[in-house]
C-alpha cells in the first residue's frame, strides 16, 4: 500500500464541490484523512477566494491510475478544459505525493512542485503530515511551512460544514 496526499481547491461553489469531491474520493478510494479547510485568495488571475484542504488515502493502485481517476472526478463535478491553472476551478485534485516516488514524467509531476510553492498546499500539508520529509528536499513539511515566506500570505483556516 502507497499513502497517497491529494491537493483538493475550488473557487466556484466551493462548499458544494469539495463536499462532492471528498465523497468521491472516499467512494473511490475508502478511508481518508483531512486536514482541515483553508481559505485563500486566487493566485495569479483575479476572482474569487478558493477553498483548499488536503486529502490522505492508502492504495493498491498505481500513480497513474490514482490520476486518471482524479480526472474523472473533476469532469463529474463540471470541471472543462478551459478551467486550466490561473482560472476559476468548481473542482481541482491534484495528485501531489505518492509515498516518496519521484517522477520523471512530464504528464505526471509528483511530487508537485505546488508543495514548496504555494501556502494553500503546504500549510494543510504540513497540517496531517507534519513530520513526513518531502521525497526531494529531505524536510519535513511542518519543517518547510516554519520557514515558507508568509510575508503577503492572505489565508486562513476555516470551520467547514461538512453536511
Amino acid at each position: 500500500m502507497t499513502t497517497v496526499f491529494i491537493s483538493i481547491g475550488s473557487n466556484i461553489e466551493p462548499d458544494k464541490h469539495i463536499r462532492a469531491g471528498v465523497n468521491a474520493l472516499a467512494s473511490q478510494f475508502g478511508k481518508l484523512r483531512l486536514s482541515s479547510v483553508y481559505q485563500a485568495d486566487a493566485i495569479g488571475f483575479i476572482g474569487a477566494p478558493f477553498l483548499n484542504l488536503i486529502a490522505a488515502f492508502d492504495t493498491q493502485l498505481s500513480a497513474t491510475e490514482v490520476d486518471a481517476i482524479l480526472d474523472n472526478i473533476e469532469q463529474d463535478n463540471g470541471r472543462t478544459s478551459q478551467q486550466k491553472k490561473f482560472n476559476p476551478r468548481t473542482l481541482d485534485l491534484d495528485l501531489v505525493l505518492y509515498g516518496n516516488y519521484i517522477s520523471n514524467d512530464p504528464q505526471l509531476e509528483i511530487p508537485r512542485k505546488e508543495i514548496t510553492r504555494y501556502a494553500f498546499v503546504l500549510e494543510p500539508l504540513a497540517e496531517i503530515a507534519a513530520s513526513l520529509l518531502h521525497p526531494i528536499v529531505k524536510q519535513p513539511y511542518a519543517e518547510l511551512w516554519l520557514h515558507f515566506d508568509k510575508t503577503d500570505l492572505v489565508q486562513k483556516r476555516i470551520d467547514f460544514a461538512w453536511d
